[in-house]
């Protein structure tokens, strides 16, 4: 596997790398959900450009990742699908959408991973999970109302993928996510419970957030039905990282919380 990229998913994908010659994957493309630079977005549809032509003469196949967010799926009432319409309403989502176009209509094998908001060590300071810790410890956080957001762990992700790859799954997009959205208040509340802090909360604008359907994942994985999804699921993946205030001997490494 030849991973084009050196950032967060790039590093924990170069674990699974030496078992999937023949396939590239595009881990250096825009990762925020507010990102609205016009030049980000242009470098990363050139890189997708070069590599649909290096994987049509090589015969290689190439992963993409698109993303499960709510700028993507943003029609409540139904989980989204793969397979089903999407209205993108943000920029960045309606970037990945035009690029996960380009690969439907190119000729070369690819799969299209749509992610939910994967959390582990060493992630940029914009993500989600290192945003919020940063955003408790300043003593304010930001709340969209009605926001929800589904977290899945790193390790769970690359595993995933690696079974994915596995299978041949050829020319489709799945997503990759816990099935489980939860209200971002949820969210907070523990990572406030966790570090032992109390934060001012502050509304934005009031969101609407679609669930994402996993019934495609686990038809692809079954092994997806073992991996403990389900409604405490984010609880799990937010006490793994984030190590309370004075902890000490922890197994894994804490989330980094650079300042917003």
């Amino acid at each position: 596997m030849d991973v084009i990229g050196n950032g967060f998913l790039a590093g924990h994908l170069s674990t699974i790398a030496q078992g999937h010659p023949g396939v590239v994957v595009a881990a250096a493309g825009v990762s925020a959900a507010q990102h609205t630079s016009a030049e980000s977005f242009r470098r990363e549809t050139a890189l997708l450009n070069d590599l649909i032509r290096r994987c049509s003469r090589s015969g290689e196949r190439l992963v993409f990742f698109s993303t499960a967010s709510s700028g993507l799926y943003t029609q409540p009432g139904q989980p989204g699908t793969e397979d089903g319409p999407v209205r993108p309403t943000t920029p960045y989502g309606q970037h990945k959408y035009a690029l996960e176009q380009e690969l439907a209509v190119s000729e070369i094998d690819y799969l299209t991973l749509r992610l939910g908001h994967v959390v582990g060590p060493d992630q940029p300071p914009h993500q989600l999970l290192p945003a919020l810790t940063a955003q408790v410890r300043s003593g304010r956080v930001r709340i969209f109302p009605g926001s929800r957001r589904d977290l899945i762990d790193v390790t769970d992700v690359v595993t995933i993928i690696d079974a994915l790859l596995g299978t041949g799954a050829s020319r489709t997009t799945v997503n990759v996510a816990s099935g489980c959205a939860v209200p971002i208040e949820r969210i907070v509340r523990h990572i406030e419970r966790r570090l032992g802090l109390t934060a001012q909360w502050v509304d934005g604008t009031p969101a609407v957030t679609q669930e994402i359907s996993t019934a495609k994942l686990r038809r692809l994985v079954p092994r997806a039905e073992r991996m403990g999804f389900g409604p405490d699921y984010y609880r799990r993946v937010l006490d793994k990282y984030l190590s309370p205030v004075g902890a000490a001997g922890s197994d894994h490494r804490p989330l980094p919380v650079t300042p917003l």
